[in-house]
């Protein structure tokens, strides 16, 4: 039976500290949460403005299902693009000071998207090796050349552009905060490049949009950049709380997707109820400053809390707070005796990493409290003893 070598690949996964698992979580997204019947506090989140469980969203996701039911019921080029869909689309390219936006169901296909409609055969996609699978997995599947840069090596990356000959299109890709590391893209020296070679320049906020920039706005307003050059993709399942992802262009751009962007021309749109509770999320993202406050009072005091630890803390000034510890087991350890602790943090392994680079990864929301904070720490203190 050709099932043994399924077995036997999943034993060799378990063996080298590999094997994946998942925990069945019984609450709404915050940082205290039951996880498998036990209470625990949790850094597992992506929620990281506190919104996943607000009443408003909450209100807004209930009337919208009242008003638009509960499915879109056909792609949107079909019968499923409602005026909430609309509206929402609206309002993300002006929050972002884009022409236009378009949403998809998450930002796994808003990235298979873009790419291929983009680029293809003849042409040339420049991509950090710390980049999110997503935008790996739709470089590959575009079928364009595909040159990758040393993490945030811009120096790399111009060297790269230099030896390009053809004349077909370019495109550079990358995070804009990475995701497992929490440091961010140098956009500023991506874009001059992209003035010098004529390359669009794809950014993929995923966990800047929301806590970044003026009222959240995101990366390009962290940066003050405003160029036609730049695709904007960011999700609405992290800091916005709710689900889903857009991606806002020039108006060109967008069209261009509307037509070619197969994720999106073949995919049911996602229920408008959702579209209602974003308005009203990204509501609260302009109006809260505070919790922008928060999340960077309590950044600051995690980073201070884990010094004098044996692993090392990378630089960040994001909520992702990434622990180096190194080997699988090592880190699977750290995590089950925090855990022991009832405190939840998750172990990142490879090849979601680097190898010899198993993490840590501790997400910071605005729910925390500077007592929760305290307690991860003090914890980490006491288990390297």
């Amino acid at each position: 039976m050709p099932f043994s070598t399924l077995h036997s690949a999943l034993n060799q996964r378990a063996a080298t500290g590999l094997l994946r698992t998942r925990r069945t979580v019984s609450s709404p997204a915050s940082p205290h949460v039951m996880v498998d019947g036990k209470s625990y506090l949790s850094f597992c989140s992506n929620d990281y403005l506190g919104l996943a469980n607000h009443p408003q969203l909450i209100t807004a996701l209930q009337q919208g299902a009242q008003q638009w039911g509960v499915g879109a019921g056909a792609a949107h080029l079909v019968s499923g693009h409602t005026a909430a869909h609309h509206e929402l689309e609206v309002v993300l390219a002006a929050f972002v000071s884009k022409p236009a936006a378009l949403l998809f169901s998450t930002g796994y296909l808003a990235n298979l998207g873009v790419v291929q409609a983009l680029v293809g055969r003849g042409d040339t996609v420049y991509a950090d090796k710390l980049n999110h699978a997503s935008l790996n997995d739709a470089m590959l599947l575009s079928r364009a050349n595909i040159k990758r840069y040393r993490h945030n090596d811009v120096a790399h990356l111009s060297q790269l552009l230099q030896k390009t000959t053809g004349v077909g299109r370019k495109l550079i890709i990358t995070d804009a905060v990475f995701s497992m590391d929490g440091d961010l893209a140098r956009l500023p020296e991506l874009l001059a490049l992209c003035e010098q070679h004529d390359a669009w320049l794809l950014v993929d906020d995923a966990h800047g949009f929301g806590v970044l920039g003026e009222q959240g706005r995101g990366v390009l307003s962290h940066y003050a950049l405003n160029n036609p050059r730049i695709i904007y993709m960011a999700t609405l399942g992290k800091a916005a709380g709710v689900s889903g992802a857009f991606v806002a262009a020039e108006q060109v751009v967008i069209d261009t997707l509307l037509q070619n962007a197969r994720t999106y021309i073949y995919t049911t749109a996602s229920p408008p109820a959702l579209a209602s509770a974003l308005i009203a999320s990204l509501y609260l993202i302009k109006q809260d400053e505070w919790r922008r406050v928060q999340l960077q009072k309590l950044i600051t005091q995690l980073r201070v809390g884990l010094k004098n630890l044996p692993w090392k803390l990378l630089p960040s000034d994001t909520p992702i707070q990434a622990l180096i510890v190194g080997e699988n087991n090592a880190v699977l350890e750290l995590s089950s005796a925090l855990r022991a602790r009832g405190i939840w943090v998750p172990a990142i392994r490879p090849p979601t990493v680097p190898l010899g680079t198993a993490r840590l990864r501790i997400s910071l929301s605005a729910a925390h409290s500077t007592q929760d904070v305290d307690q991860l720490c003090n914890a980490l203190h006491e288990i390297k003893r």
